[in-house]
């Protein structure tokens, strides 16, 4: 009986240690701090395809461990030569502030190309280009016009429409008119024929009258 009660009494007692490992919570895990990231270069403003005018400031950063000099850069677009022209320089970093002022009413309105470049102390360069800037100053800037979209009429659902007929036009035949010759001038009438076969048969009888004459008076000469 008392082995029995032993292992009872340590069987209690390794329960008991058990269910107090369980109920006390884990310690946490101290986080690890992440290395902050510095910004690199950057143009923030003005940003690509934007409209300038007038006197531009130039926003962005510079601020690098191995700074040592920095300048900025534009260039024309679409010159095949990609000659880059100076609008400043500087030889101190600039953490996300005014880098120059870019003034633009002494350029014509283009499309230009905006560069950042740092030098660093070991003598690499790390740049940054914003393409498609462009300059308004004599020009209007351009704006996008929407299509404008034809209405288009959608009939009731149970209603048919009805179909337009055209009337197709009746032709109405138009009788011919004749125009009368004029009269031809060689042409005899009636009367003309009959005038002219009298005075044929007068000539014809006053030809007989005068052969008889003529024979009367031959006869009378004849017997005188």
């Amino acid at each position: 009986m008392q082995r029995i009660a032993y292992f009872v009494f340590l069987s209690l007692i390794l329960v008991a240690q058990a269910l107090s490992v369980s109920a006390t919570p884990a310690a946490p895990t101290p986080a690890t701090a992440s290395p902050t990231s510095k910004p690199g270069v950057t143009i923030l403003s003005p940003v690509p395809g934007q409209a300038l005018q007038g006197l531009v400031p130039i926003i962005g950063n510079t601020a690098q461990e191995a700074f040592q000099a920095a300048e900025l850069e534009f260039a024309y677009t679409h010159d095949p030569t990609h000659t880059w022209f100076l609008i400043n320089e500087s030889d101190k970093p600039v953490a996300g502030g005014l880098l120059a002022q870019w003034d633009t009413t002494t350029l014509t309105d283009e499309i230009y190309d905006l560069r950042l470049t740092v030098l660093m102390k070991d003598g690499h360069r790390e740049s940054m280009t914003v393409s498609g800037l462009r300059v308004r100053n004599y020009t209007p800037i351009e704006t996008d016009t929407p299509t404008p979209v034809a209405p288009t009429s959608t009939p009731v659902p149970g209603d048919t429409p009805v179909p337009t007929t055209t009337p197709t036009p009746t032709i109405t035949p138009i009788p011919p008119t004749f125009t009368p010759f004029p009269p031809n001038p060689a042409q005899l009438s009636t009367l003309d024929i009959t005038t002219n076969l009298g005075k044929g048969a007068l000539a014809v009888v006053g030809m007989f009258a005068l052969m008889g004459i003529y024979y009367l008076v031959s006869m009378a000469r004849k017997k005188g």
